[in-house]
């Protein structure tokens, strides 16, 4: 894609999964990636694998924190050289019925996929400014920002929390010529997924959940969503802002 090669790109979330599979992507652009992710030993061993495409450090971090995410950004500017892209990726998901979440349970939902994407958003938009260069950050969100699901009220309010916090962030800082927007994935293979199905003791969760509510009638990959994240930071998209790319095999499509 065009306007990718050399660029400084951080990826919150980028030790397993969606991330992983977003930083790969970018080092095959030809981009610079500094990679956060909540354990350490997971940072480690994705540098590692990823080290042989390119340029690729990473930190350790919990986005919910305030200093982590200090740490994080600081870390990424300086190996980096500066900061051009924030894949804002870092989140986490599980089931619980309304009716049983708990306060603490709501509280680090929102924490690690609201507050975390704001700290982080926050933190690398200031660099932006100060450089005068612009950038683009991409925000993730779910297809759960945009309707509900049972079992996922803490999770849906996060992510629909984030459309509206892309949005704005896109009104202000576009003067700037920061372009701001959103990833609302559906059903993707990955491994908080996978432990999700597995909590439900039913091996054909994934396989099913395709069959009945999408009309691909398959789940997507973790290289179809770091694709999306591509293009939305790449110059392809250089007239995109505050706009939300919908990646579910046509889930949303359906009643």
């Amino acid at each position: 894609m065009r306007g990718l090669r050399g660029k400084r790109v951080l990826v919150s979330g980028g030790s397993r999964g969606i991330g992983e599979a977003t930083a790969r992507r970018f080092l095959e652009e030809g981009a610079r990636v500094h990679i956060g992710g909540l354990d350490p030993v997971d940072v480690s061993a994705a540098v590692t694998r990823l080290r042989p495409l390119g340029e690729v450090s990473g930190t350790p971090v919990d986005v919910s924190s305030e200093p982590d995410v200090r740490r994080l950004v600081q870390d990424a500017r300086e190996a980096l050289g500066g900061i051009d892209t924030l894949i804002n990726n870092a989140g986490t998901a599980w089931r619980e019925p309304f009716l049983e979440i708990t306060p603490d349970h709501w509280d680090r939902m929102l924490a690690v996929n609201l507050r975390g994407m704001f700290l982080v958003a926050q933190a690398v938009s200031r660099i932006l400014v100060q450089q005068r260069t612009g950038g683009a950050i991409v925000n993730m969100s779910s297809t759960n920002g945009v309707g509900g699901e049972a079992d996922y009220a803490h999770y849906n309010a996060s992510k629909a929390g984030v459309l509206l916090l892309t949005k704005t962030m896109a009104v202000e800082l576009g003067p700037h010529g920061i372009r701001v927007n959103a990833l609302c994935p559906g059903y993707i293979e990955t491994p908080l997924n996978a432990q999700i199905a597995g909590n439900l003791g039913n091996s054909d969760f994934a396989a099913d959940y395709a069959r009945l509510k999408v009309p691909l009638n398959r789940t997507g990959q973790p290289d179809e969503v770091a694709a999306a994240y591509a293009f939305l930071a790449s110059d392809d998209a250089s007239f995109i802002t505050g706009s939300e790319i919908v990646v579910d095999g046509g889930q949303l499509a359906s009643m």
